[in-house]
């Protein structure tokens, strides 16, 4: 990938399966998104998922999709899909929405 793409500003869109629920899932999303210095949301969904949208510059997203595949500790992560977007600027700050 050229260097223009890795620091353009682009959208990630995940939705991660497994142990994800009841093991600080949604903090570490957050904290490692504050600490990227990316802006978006993470939020359960069902009994088993999380789901996650993020924006900022194309590399830094690359290496937090690892992280969040990985998960903390407690966590055990069964399946993940990936899917980039465009960005749209929307978000200012890295939160944690309600539950869907």
């Amino acid at each position: 990938m050229n260097e223009s793409k890795k620091s353009e500003i682009q959208r990630v869109h995940l939705w991660v399966y497994g142990r994800v629920q009841g093991v600080g899932f949604r903090a570490f999303v957050q904290q490692q998104g504050h600490l990227l210095g990316l802006n978006g949301w993470v939020r359960n969904v069902g009994y088993d998922g999380v789901e996650v949208v993020a924006e900022g510059r194309r590399d830094v997203l690359e290496r937090f999709v690892e992280l969040v595949q990985r998960g903390p500790r407690a966590a055990r992560v069964d399946q993940a899909r990936v899917e980039w977007e465009p960005a749209s600027g929307e978000f200012h700050a890295f939160e944690v929405r309600s539950s869907l």
